[in-house]
């Protein structure tokens, strides 16, 4: 039996931009090439693609017009649309973010990377889609309502995580190392009774998956910062500090689509205060002590620690023993001193976990 190969929309005005990317995408899916935004917006009036890769600099009508107009009608305003673009600066990838982009490529692109992208913002939407069934039909599915919502919301969140990961290649396997950390510090502060009444209100089940989403925002910072092999300029480092409002918009964004904003509120307070210091020197808001969510201080110190113990292309792993000096000497600074506290009463264990990944 033949399964339907998803159907791609390249535009282009570029004659080779769109012979190369014929000839990339063509083994993977059904494409049809474009050279304008109006053959683009014709064609959408007799096929609704499942992507489509959107040159920004073009005559007559750029990529932005386009989208707006995709963005304003019913049936087509649901399509993601990726931006390829030869302009490297934040504030126009921010601009077509914000018009409802999912993505932002810089020309000349790796195959390697279109397709990857691809595969991922098509396996997002599939579990949108398959999320939007669900609640179409959630009647008959009385039962099994709970576990499918998890398990969906879960992939969701996966999926989104991987594709940050993705793009910042530089820091490996980060997030799933950051989410054991967490659960071994957050059960280390539930044994102690560390903040128990400020615990006592969360949804445990919700609360470690959100932090998955943490650094969602870095999906609008460019590439070339976050694969930068090297220390960072005070203006790349200045727009790496953007991702913590960039992720808490996304996050928002999302909300309003779902009835159930339980866990998004998790991930977003873990977005928007993962870089805040107890001494108020963080960002992005410069908050101190406890007016920092007690999430963002607890991912604060398994954050750090990930960075401290993993090698990247501009600085050697620091040993365990290392990682654990720099943050006891940042406590009452950097971390929470409590919370630093209960950190040491574990750093074994961080030891062990940080041993299975290598």
């Amino acid at each position: 039996m033949n399964i339907a190969r998803q159907t791609l929309f390249l535009v282009d005005d570029d004659a080779t931009n769109l012979a190369m990317g014929r000839s990339v995408l063509s083994e993977y899916y059904s494409v049809l090439t474009l050279n304008s935004g109006e053959r683009l917006l014709k064609a959408l009036e007799k096929t609704i693609p499942d992507l489509i890769l959107l040159d920004v600099e073009m005559p007559e009508m750029n990529g932005y017009e386009v989208l707006k107009i995709i963005k304003s009608h019913t049936e087509t305003a649901d399509i993601p649309v990726i931006f390829l673009t030869a302009k490297n600066e934040c504030e126009s990838e921010f601009k077509g973010l914000s018009l409802g982009a999912i993505d932002y490529i810089i020309k000349p692109f790796s195959p390697t990377l279109l397709l990857k992208r691809i595969e991922v913002h098509l396996l997002v939407e599939d579990q949108k889609h398959k999320l939007v069934d669900f609640n179409n039909n959630l009647q008959q599915m009385v039962e099994e309502r709970t576990r499918t919502v998890v398990e969906l919301k879960n992939a969701i969140l996966k999926t989104m995580a991987e594709l940050v990961e993705f793009r910042d290649h530089i820091t490996g396997a980060h997030i799933e190392r950051t989410q054991k950390y967490l659960q071994i510090l957050f059960d280390a502060i539930l044994e102690h009774g560390t903040y128990k009444e400020k615990i006592a209100s969360w949804d445990i089940t919700l609360v470690l998956p959100s932090a998955q989403l943490h650094d969602l925002g870095k999906i609008a910072i460019k590439d070339s910062i976050l694969q930068k092999p090297g220390k960072l300029t005070l203006e790349e480092f200045e727009a790496i500090k953007t991702h913590p409002i960039v992720g808490e918009e996304i996050i928002e964004k999302i909300e309003k689509s779902t009835t159930d904003k339980r866990f998004l509120r998790y991930a977003k307070i873990f977005a928007i205060s993962h870089h805040e210091k107890w001494n108020g020197s963080g960002y992005p808001h410069g908050l101190k002590e406890e007016e920092i969510p007690l999430q963002g201080r607890l991912l604060a110190i398994t954050d750090v620690y990930d960075a401290l113990v993993s090698e990247r292309p501009y600085k050697k792993a620091f040993s365990h023993d290392e990682a654990v000096k720099i943050i006891t000497d940042d406590s009452g600074k950097h971390f929470d001193p409590i919370l630093v506290n209960v950190f040491l009463s574990v750093a074994d264990e961080f030891k062990k976990s940080t041993a299975l990944f290598r």
